[in-house]
């Protein structure tokens, strides 16, 4: 089996975006829509700080789809257009997405996005990888760790632009994977695991 994996080190992430940019370049995310975001935690806003001057403190939280061993937005999808692939990776079926959006409303990370409009983007041209499939008006979208590279055996786009080298990918069900071992070796965080959707998706510091 394969079960592709990012761990995540937080205490290198320095909120340069890098990874969001990548990320929309890669995968012609429209204007206003990410796919890849960076949080501070604990702050009221998204560039806010937590504390009060001069004790100011700034934690980094890149988030994205956890890519669950156990997906809550598979389970509530009328159509099957959420599913897991042979590669442990969850994806979306863009003919079969009706704009239902009760994928939106099950994920607990706020990972998906929708199409509420005609797609925008600036320049006014598609770019990015030509084979990311384009998506319409009406559908959901969300991180695919990226598909295509992945499938063709390259990491996803975030991982190979990040400046820090705060992210690692590979396979879980890989022993010899460096994923693998960051898992079983390191003190991990799982965002939201009592919620049981086991995400492949982990963080370490």
């Amino acid at each position: 089996m394969t079960k592709l994996a990012i761990a995540i080190n937080t205490a290198r992430c320095i909120d340069c975006m890098t990874c969001a940019n990548a990320c929309k370049m890669q995968n012609n995310v429209p204007s206003g829509m990410l796919w890849n975001r960076v949080i501070t935690e604990g702050a009221d806003s998204v560039n806010g700080a937590v504390g009060s001057y001069p004790n100011l403190t700034r934690t980094f939280l890149p988030l994205a789809c956890q890519h669950c061993e156990n997906p809550a937005c598979e389970k509530v999808c009328p159509t099957g257009a959420t599913y897991k692939d042979d590669k442990g990776r969850v994806e979306i079926d863009y003919d079969k997405c009706i704009g239902c959006r009760m994928c939106m409303a099950a994920c607990p990370y706020n990972a998906r996005v929708f199409n509420w409009a005609e797609p925008l983007r600036d320049p006014d041209f598609n770019y990015g990888d030509p084979r990311v499939p384009v998506r319409p008006r009406g559908v959901m979208e969300k991180c695919t760790l990226c598909k295509e590279r992945t499938d063709d055996g390259d990491v996803p786009m975030c991982v190979a632009c990040c400046p820090t080298k705060a992210r690692v990918f590979g396979d879980l069900d890989d022993p010899g994977s460096e994923v693998s071992r960051l898992r079983r070796e390191k003190p991990v965080r799982i965002l939201l695991e009592d919620k049981g959707t086991r995400p492949q998706v982990f963080y370490v510091s």
